[in-house]
């Protein structure tokens, strides 16, 4: 049976240590702020909102609410952007997505100051990624390679299949496992023979938002399988893009929905907000 790669866990262990990385820097006089910035009232962003708050409650980061109604123009959006980068005393600015749709959402993020840009989006992060150099790294990807490096799987050498090609996920996933010496290829929707593929991976992120798109056949035994993935089925449970109970008893180690990615993902946010603190000295 495969491990089951507990994300709740290894999310807790890195709030904690942010938690006294955050004390440390108050002692010295800094408190770490993240401005979050929310339009409209889509109810399942508004759950990630208050996930982030808790989040910095509970590591002692100061959030900033922008609770904006959704008749708020690009031009007043933009205008309090321009004033938090200014502002000293904030360190990083997240825009929750999908912004309502008369936003031009590519604007909005490129006005973000890379320096506080914590979700690892603006095009001056990616490129930074993709040649090594120090910036901020999307969420979701970078709490990907903690789990693996918090669970003892070895990524160096090893065959890693990216099953998705967003700018969010897969696109950076497959650049931070290149970072780690893997061997990388990511599949996608024109991906022909694909199953043959998948089943080389000794390490496979799937990506595709597809609910429980992955069987077996897709997966080799003893593979590490990465369910990137969370969808509400028709009987209002939730599930990822691999199917858990058919993949479970062949995986070497497999990541559960809920409780595997998805906590990471507000964990590296945290720590890129006091990283923050560091980059903008």
């Amino acid at each position: 049976m495969a491990i089951r790669i507990d994300g709740k866990v290894i999310s807790t262990q890195i709030k904690d240590e942010l938690k006294e990385k955050v004390a440390v820097l108050k002692a010295e006089g800094t408190e770490v702020t993240l401005a979050v910035i929310q339009v409209g009232n889509d109810p399942a962003s508004s759950v990630y909102v208050g996930n982030k708050k808790k989040a910095c409650e509970y590591i002692g980061v100061r959030s900033l609410a922008y609770e904006l109604p959704e008749e708020t123009t690009q031009q007043e959006l933009l205008e309090i952007i321009a004033d938090l980068n200014k502002r000293e005393d904030v360190n990083g600015i997240l825009v929750q997505l999908p912004l309502p749709k008369h936003f031009n959402e590519e604007e909005i993020l490129l006005a973000i100051s890379p320096l506080k840009d914590v979700d690892g989006f603006h095009p001056e992060n990616v490129g930074n990624l993709s040649i090594g150099r120090k910036g901020f790294v999307s969420c979701t990807p970078a709490g990907v390679i903690e789990l693996l490096k918090r669970t003892g799987i070895e990524m160096e050498g090893k065959e890693c299949v990216v099953l998705g090609r967003s700018n969010i996920v897969g696109k950076p996933m497959s650049m931070l496992m290149l970072r780690e010496n893997a061997t990388v290829t990511v599949c996608h929707s024109r991906t022909k023979n694909l199953k043959e593929i998948t089943k080389r991976a000794d390490i496979l992120i799937v990506a595709i938002g597809k609910p429980r798109f992955v069987t077996a056949d897709y997966v080799k035994e003893g593979a590490t399988v990465i369910d990137v993935g969370i969808h509400r089925g028709a009987d209002n449970k939730l599930c990822g893009d691999v199917d858990f109970a058919e993949v479970e008893p062949i995986a070497g180690a497999i990541t559960p929905v809920p409780g595997g990615v998805g906590p990471m993902t507000i964990a590296m946010l945290m720590k890129n907000c006091v990283e923050s603190v560091e980059l903008q000295k």
